[in-house]
């Protein structure tokens, strides 16, 4: 069997090993912690769907990885896609309960973000920025690109599944667009996607659980000022898209309590944003 014949093997592309799983369980599955149960599968569709369809059947912190997602879900249904191994394709089922009122659930995708910038700065060496409301950016060249993204679905009356998607060794001719990026282009002092994700996991653990003892609220908690330290968006003219075809331009001034971006339009007037897409008009500072 010639070599362009033989299998491809989990460890064909050794430049990309796969995650250790009973590595990731014995140092992230500790008792007392959020995290009760990591799986990692080959491949899957979409994990947020197979961790929502399991939602009523498993504890809080489980936690679903894919060595690649092949009908990945970004906001608005966008497909999200990348080559086997070539970043951290996750999601994780959570319960805040009784403790957390449900109007403050919104912040869960903005905490995931601050979790997953912070976690990732550390572990990579990579300078992270937050695009509200759920876009990890990196500079490459001097250039934001857009490395990761976090998507939050409702999965019944008392859960939320959290889906955390992440370019980490994708190379230039590999991007699913030109504006993308990823830690490997960012220049990042580690790729090895076992610390990544560790970090990553430990962040969301302690800033949920910081979060929900204040009872979601953001404030208490830290979370709305360390979104706002960290949020790209912020202090930028930009143009929000909107449902229904609608569109505003203004400077991004502020997050309020609820997480929607607060807009100074033309006349004085602001306006909260609470759902649609940003697009950045100009630079920062």
């Amino acid at each position: 069997m010639t070599p362009e014949n033989a299998p491809k093997s989990r460890w064909s592309d050794l430049d990309r090993p796969p995650l250790n799983e009973a590595a990731l369980r014995h140092s992230l599955l500790q008792p007392g912690g959020l995290w009760t149960s990591l799986d990692i599968v080959a491949e899957t569709g979409s994990t947020n769907s197979d961790l929502a369809a399991r939602a009523g059947s498993l504890e809080e912190g489980a936690v679903l990885v894919a060595e690649v997602q092949t009908a990945g879900r970004g906001r608005l249904d966008r497909t999200w896609s990348a080559p086997p191994r070539s970043g951290l394709f996750f999601s994780v089922l959570l319960k805040p309960g009784a403790d957390v009122p449900v109007e403050r659930w919104g912040w869960l995708p903005l905490l995931a973000g601050v979790a997953s910038a912070t976690g990732l700065a550390r572990a990579a060496g990579v300078d992270m920025y937050l695009k509200w409301p759920n876009d990890l950016l990196v500079k490459i060249d001097g250039e934001e690109r857009k490395t990761g993204g976090i998507l939050a679905e409702r999965a019944g009356d008392d859960a939320v599944v959290v889906g955390i998607g992440l370019n980490v060794t994708l190379h230039t001719d590999e991007l699913p667009v030109p504006a993308a990026g990823s830690l490997a282009l960012a220049n990042a002092i580690s790729t090895d996607r076992d610390p990544l994700l560790r970090a990553v996991l430990r962040g969301l653990e302690q800033w949920y659980g910081d979060w929900r003892a204040a009872g979601g609220d953001p404030g208490l908690s830290g979370l709305q000022e360390a979104y706002a330290a960290g949020c790209a968006t912020l202090g930028r003219r930009v143009r929000a898209e909107l449902p229904g075809e609608r569109s505003v331009i203004g400077e991004a001034v502020a997050l309020d309590s609820d997480g929607r971006l607060v807009l100074s339009t033309e006349g004085g007037g602001r306006q909260a944003i609470s759902a649609g897409d940003i697009v950045h008009l100009r630079p920062a500072g």
